[in-house]
């Protein structure tokens, strides 16, 4: 399956539109997601634990799974989600990135995650999604952030006693 004329034309300005997958996407690396500074465009959602700097839109709620155990429910969920490509992991510090490509022009946006242990014992969960191009996004990075959290949290419940 091609890319269609529309994004075609649209990668004479976006670059990334024109590919497949998560083709012309630049991979994350490893995020310090501590000294994460967000753009002051409306086009990103960040969902992290209370406290988390900078202040997230949607805080996470405290696994009661391993983290490797959420990592790997993590990468379900984006694996099970339309469009959605693998685009990096770090399997050693539990994080991963996707990119998820739009239906109709292909505009790229990019999901990073990160797990990390949490002291009261379980896991916390950093989840990110951002576009690549524009100020806008129409509020699909937020929706798609809850949505990945709400079936992060089905996972989840699925695995308890």
């Amino acid at each position: 399956m091609g890319v269609g004329l529309l994004p075609l034309l649209l990668s004479l300005v976006f670059p990334a539109c024109g590919k497949m997958g998560a083709q012309g996407v630049a991979p994350p690396g490893v995020v310090d997601f501590a000294h994460l500074t967000l753009p002051k465009t409306p086009n990103k959602a960040l969902a992290a634990p209370v406290g988390f700097t900078p202040g997230p839109n949607i805080v996470t709620p405290h696994y009661k799974v391993s983290p490797t155990a959420l990592f790997a429910m993590v990468g379900q969920v984006a694996a099970a989600e339309p469009r959605v490509f693998a685009l990096d992991s770090h399997p050693a510090h539990l994080q991963a990135a996707w990119v998820a490509r739009s239906a109709r022009a292909n505009f790229p946006d990019v999901i990073e995650v990160a797990v990390q242990p949490d002291p009261a014992g379980g896991s916390a969960l950093i989840l990110y999604s951002h576009s690549i191009y524009g100020q806008s996004d129409f509020g699909v990075n937020e929706a798609r952030v809850k949505s990945w959290l709400g079936a992060i949290a089905a996972k989840v419940a699925g695995a308890q006693p």
